[in-house]
């Protein structure tokens, strides 16, 4: 059975928050394409992102550098 968490929608700043790093640090990370996320329609300033906590949670197992 799947954990229904895994399919929770995180924020950029809440990834930013779990793996202690900058906004800036996780948005240049999805535009690199390392970091898979769901681009949500423009409304202001900046593009805002959702990212897939089972997306996250396969990268870190991956042990992908996030550098």
């Amino acid at each position: 059975m799947s954990n229904p968490h895994e399919d929770t929608l995180l924020t950029v700043r809440e990834v930013a928050r779990q793996l202690r790093v900058d906004d800036t640090t996780v948005r240049r990370w999805i535009k690199s394409g390392t970091l898979e996320a769901i681009a949500l329609p423009h409304l202001g300033k900046r593009q805002a992102y959702r990212i897939k906590q089972s997306t996250l949670n396969a990268l870190l197992a991956s042990g992908t550098s996030l550098q």
